[in-house]
């Protein structure tokens, strides 16, 4: 994991493989972003000329290095696109901030330490900075160097021999390491990120090195190291219980389901929330086999249990007066003569019975017995994640997540907690002319509706399953849980931890009494 410092240090004086420095688009040309004064006096007040001649605009995203000028402790300056200078008196808004400081340290990987001098007005600016440079560091090891199981370093080869390794340090110019408020903003960022590549690792794993059973001894394994509370049901358990959702989909695999429950409690918590993650540890589509080319990635169908699992962890590392449960359920989706056919009816936990009509529709059939599960424990909220279908991809594209709820205001809160925490989401909602698609001749309903509108159908197939009087939500990140095409801001290539940031600052709200 990258190291992160606070430095109080002229960004002239500080030694560093590189110094980072903001620059803006202007009316007239580059802009040099406040932070940079310094590297700008070492270059003579003409950093901004020296610039457009090498063809920066200030455009986001945007990378140029070049020499640092005499009387820098650098040898390189590196200038990362801002996009448009912001109107009079207003500052950068934090996610710029992340993005920039997300591109700089990608532009850095290899290196052991980067000076990062962008606009740092105040904490939630330097805690963007930190979070975006930390973010955007990220590289997968498969030999475990950002924190993968035991199993995943013995097991896996590194074939990407391009990989260097990601920035070693990120200096935070303008960071006051002896101020409460800068240092705690440090420590959030510090335990907020390891925890998103927590998830990017697991959901980065080759589902030949992941299983359930694997999935569930990493759980195990955080739960002892951070003191939480852990119980795993095997097979056995899930028959015995009556899970009749989780087997139902995970019976073709020979590697059997899990449902794992994690759990954090404070002493002075007011608040309880449930989160629930579906974690298909590999996703064939059954025996309604999922067509050529769009199978390659299904490693990544894990990708809400992921972010659950890593949200409870980080809300112990970050002391949430809050208590949060984490309910991850896990299967693999395989097709085999045990596997379970279209037109089987399941009995799920709970008691109602669910016509299968496609057998890829499997991550519905999974969370609905968790979620009933964990309604019987009287949470104030229960949120659930998944990437559950491609109809939310072709609605709102890959990077941003659908939010459905039972309560509108509960969708409202979410949806400016996720604008908050700088993950793009959208509400949307649970149509009621739908519910009439999902009835079924031999079951309380089915797992298929309407074609059209499949992805809202999908939220009213769970709502079926949440208690009376409980407040609930359910993400759909099957768009940015997993990027396929390169490197963006701070979001790497393949597993990104989509929601993680939104659970974590949800926790932080219910700690502060607000469920909105």
């Amino acid at each position: 994991m990258t190291a992160l410092t606070l430095s109080t240090s002229s960004a002239a004086a500080l030694r560093a493989d590189a110094i980072v420095v903001g620059v803006a688009k202007g009316a007239k040309g580059p802009v040099v972003a406040a932070g940079a004064e310094a590297v700008d006096k070492a270059f003579g007040g003409k950093l901004a000329a020296v610039l457009e001649t090498l063809g920066a605009t200030g455009a986001e995203g945007e990378v140029t290095k070049l020499p640092a000028a005499s009387g820098l402790k650098a040898p390189v300056v590196l200038a990362v696109g801002l996009g448009d200078v912001p109107a009079k008196d207003d500052g950068y808004d934090a996610e710029t901030l992340r993005r920039a400081a997300g591109v700089a340290s990608r532009a850095l990987s290899g290196s052991k330490k980067g000076a990062f001098a962008l606009p740092i007005e105040d904490v939630a600016a330097a805690a963007a900075v930190a979070e975006g440079a930390l973010l955007g560091a990220y590289t997968y090891d498969k030999n475990n160097a950002n924190g993968g199981s035991a199993k995943n370093s013995k097991n896996a080869k590194d074939t990407d021999k391009k990989n260097n390794g990601p920035l070693a340090e990120v200096a935070l110019v303008g960071g006051k390491p002896r101020d409460k408020a800068y240092k705690a903003a440090a420590e959030r960022a510090t335990a907020l990120v390891e925890e998103i590549n927590r998830a990017r690792d697991l959901i980065n794993t080759p589902s030949n090195l992941l299983n359930p059973a694997d999935f569930a001894a990493e759980a195990v394994a955080a739960a002892k190291e951070h003191g939480l509370k852990t119980e795993v049901l095997d097979e056995k358990a899930l028959k015995k219980g009556g899970f009749g959702g989780i087997l139902g989909v995970g019976q073709g695999s020979e590697a059997p389901p899990r449902l794992v429950r994690i759990a954090y409690t404070h002493p002075k918590a007011e608040k309880t929330l449930a989160l629930v993650g579906k974690g298909i540890t590999y996703d064939s589509g059954g025996i309604s086999l999922k067509p050529a080319g769009h199978n390659e990635t299904m490693k990544c169908d894990m990708s809400g249990a992921a972010a659950v699992f890593a949200t409870v962890v980080a809300a112990a590392r970050l002391g949430l007066r809050v208590n949060l449960t984490g309910w991850l359920a896990l299967a693999e989706n395989m097709p085999s003569g045990s596997a379970t056919r279209p037109g089987d009816v399941l009995s799920m936990y709970g008691g109602k019975t669910v016509e299968v009509l496609n057998t890829d529709a499997e991550g519905r059939l999974v969370l609905a017995d968790a979620i009933t599960r964990a309604g019987e424990e009287k949470p104030d909220a229960i949120v659930d994640v998944a990437t559950l279908t491609g109809a939310m991809v072709l609605a709102l594209g890959n990077r941003t997540f659908g939010i459905m709820t039972n309560d509108e205001a509960f969708r409202t809160s979410l949806h400016e907690i996720a604008e908050e925490a700088g993950e793009q989401s959208w509400p949307m909602p649970l149509p009621t002319h739908l519910r009439k698609g999902i009835d079924s001749p031999v079951a309380d309903l089915a797992n298929m509706g309407e074609r059209m509108g499949g992805g809202l159908v999908a939220g009213i197939f769970l709502n079926e399953f949440v208690a009376d009087g409980i407040t609930w939500g359910h993400l759909d990140i099957a768009g940015p849980a997993f990027n396929e095409s390169g490197p963006f801001g701070y979001t790497p290539k393949g597993g990104t931890g989509a929601a993680v940031r939104t659970l974590v600052r949800l926790a932080e709200r219910a700690a502060d009494g607000d469920l909105g």
